[in-house]
């Protein structure tokens, strides 16, 4: 068996099969949260029995989507189509808003023999198959649909799953391209779950992981799912929509359950430092959590500040937020600041960076500076930053492209051997020369290595090219909003486009919801906007978009969808500046 999900299961369930496993707090009809828990020993015969429900079906070998809402059975199905020797594909149902293109383009792609879902959801999921024609094949079953098709297969499906064998596709947020699905192993993710158990010092019998990331995100279904299992520590979870409804139920949570290991995206903890009301801090005490990972997007040293000065008085420990790079093609844990280390900020000249070189500065001195977070070291893998173009590694203190070497890299695109050997199979010049060289990981990032610890810049896709220079979109997205209260935070793009001339920056902003007359501050947003980026940046817009609130697409996990921005400003979608506007710097 080895290291895969089913011998991890077993382990786990024999070493403490009353304890809790999983718990999940259900906030949709009880505002104080009704709460369902399975036993090790609950959740063992659960998974066995739908695992062989499932390898009686036909399963073994083929992908298996799971389209359903956050809860255990999400769990259930999950850990089953892994222990039946399927390959699982980790989804959503189609009532998420705004991202039923990527659900119907992953189950194209993936082409599953079965789907499952709850029995709420059954009608809305084969009805948005058949709209969408996607898959036509698929068979739409529950996980009681499974348990009843178990028949007579008395072999344990354990016996039969390999660490090689794919364990599941997980499906990219596709904020860069089209969604692809990587091929992650049992060997992979078991590897990654014990990187991050070291990595953030979790142990069996004193901690937990309490969080409300979806489950069909890498980090919620590691961080969540796999890592518990593989830790044999226990999991609390939460929907995604009762944490936006009230962040401080997540932060109840992690108040109730001593030494919690949670996650989330650097605008979770801007949320909570906003929503959270004086009054709902009452009774918090953050001082037992074990770790906050900030991962998943630009990490912004204001925004450690500000849930530092927050929450505080209320036990949060600075060293306890642990700002965290990782990617899906390699499982997701990549790196992390040191154990017990407060986060490291840096300030950079900003001019410098976009040539390429870190040259670091006190903000006073004059000229524009980037402060950047250090995301640390990486835990039982190799990082090298790469000229991405003559593949030779850079000096400490150079931007180039982030790569990854570990057991933890998955073995490729579902279905794509060019892109999977120009992703996936990249070679360092100089390193090994010979056959047989070690295969790195290209993952698209920029950074740089400086006093030891990891830098992330931005995406090699993303990057805005005006004149020559280089921009960072994330930087001016965050001067951007800064401009002017009228922006709602976090809804903000800047993207490159085509002219006649040249390439041309566009920066689309949404109002806030509660500007009842944005017509009446248009050309002043525009004007603080065009001066902030000018001064920040020494770039002018050529284009302004002051749009409504919810149409800047996001993706599944919550980042700037930049390229569907760009799409979606090309296609006129948006009302856009007046011509004559067009082109300022509104200074």
């Amino acid at each position: 068996m080895g290291d895969t999900l089913s011998h991890y299961l077993a382990q786990s369930a024999s070493q403490a099969p009353n304890k809790t496993a999983f718990t999940f707090v259900d906030f949709s009809a009880d505002r104080d949260g009704t709460t369902y828990e399975l036993t090790w020993a609950q959740l063992e015969a659960t998974v066995r029995a739908a695992a062989k429900g499932l390898r009686h079906a036909g399963a073994a070998g083929e992908r298996v989507a799971i389209v359903a809402p956050q809860g255990l059975d999400y769990v259930v199905s999950f850990l089953a189509v892994s222990c039946a020797g399927a390959i699982a594909v980790p989804l959503f149902p189609p009532s998420l808003p705004g991202h039923s293109e990527k659900l119907a383009s992953s189950l194209k792609d993936a082409a599953p023999l079965l789907t499952l879902c709850t029995e709420e959801q059954r009608a809305s999921v084969k009805a948005f198959c058949a709209e969408r024609n996607v898959v036509p094949g698929t068979r739409i079953m529950t996980l009681q649909d499974v348990q009843g098709y178990a028949g007579d297969e008395q072999q344990e499906p354990h016996w039969l799953v390999l660490p090689e064998d794919c364990a599941y596709l997980q499906y990219t947020s596709g904020s860069t391209r089209f969604p692809s699905g990587v091929e992650i192993t049992h060997a992979n993710v078991c590897s990654n779950a014990h990187q991050a158990l070291e990595a953030y010092d979790i142990r069996q019998d004193r901690n937990c992981t309490v969080g409300w990331l979806p489950l069909y995100h890498d980090m919620g279904l590691v961080l969540m799912v796999v890592l518990p299992v593989v830790g044999g520590v226990s999991s609390v979870l939460m929907d995604p929509s009762a944490f936006i409804q009230q962040p401080a139920r997540w932060l109840r949570l992690l108040t109730r359950h001593s030494g919690a290991l949670t996650a989330a995206p650097n605008f979770a903890y801007d949320y909570c430092a906003q929503r959270v009301r004086d009054g709902e801090r009452a009774g918090l005490s953050l001082g037992s959590v074990a770790a906050m990972v900030n991962g998943s997007e630009p990490i912004r040293s204001q925004t450690l500040a500000r849930f530092q000065e927050a929450f505080g008085p209320y036990g949060m420990r600075t060293a306890t937020m642990r700002p965290s790079y990782g990617l899906a093609e390699a499982t997701v844990f990549v790196a992390t600041s040191p154990q017990e280390e407060e986060p490291t900020v840096t300030v950079f000249d900003r001019n410098m960076l976009a040539q390429g070189r870190a040259c670091v500065v006190e903000p006073a001195e004059g000229p524009p500076v980037s402060e950047l977070v250090a995301c640390g070291r990486p835990v039982a893998q190799d990082i090298a930053v790469v000229d991405p173009v003559t593949c030779r590694r850079q000096e400490d203190g150079t931007v180039g492209e982030i790569w990854i070497k570990g057991p933890n890299v998955g073995r490729g695109y579902w279905g794509r051997p060019q892109e999977t050997r120009e992703v996936f199979h990249a070679v360092v010049d100089g390193d090994d020369s010979h056959e047989g060289a070690q295969h790195w990981l290209r993952t698209g990032d920029l950074g740089l290595w400086h006093d030891k610890q990891l830098y992330v810049t931005g995406r090699t896709k993303d990057l805005v090219i005006v004149d020559g220079t280089n921009h960072y979109p994330h930087d001016i997205e965050e001067t951007a909003q800064n401009a002017h209260a009228a922006i709602r935070r976090h809804h903000c793009a800047a993207f490159a486009v085509s002219t006649d001339e040249a390439e041309r920056l566009v920066v689309v902003a949404e109002y806030v919801r509660d500007l009842t007359d944005p017509e009446s501050v248009r050309a002043e947003v525009a004007r603080a906007v065009r001066a902030a980026v000018a001064k920040s940046h020494a770039i002018a817009i050529h284009d302004f978009v002051f749009a409504p609130p919810n149409t800047v697409p996001h993706t599944t996990s919550g980042k700037i969808a930049r390229p569907a921005c760009r799409e979606r400003y090309l296609a006129g979608q948006w009302r856009t500046e007046p011509a004559e506007r067009k082109g300022t710097d509104g200074a």
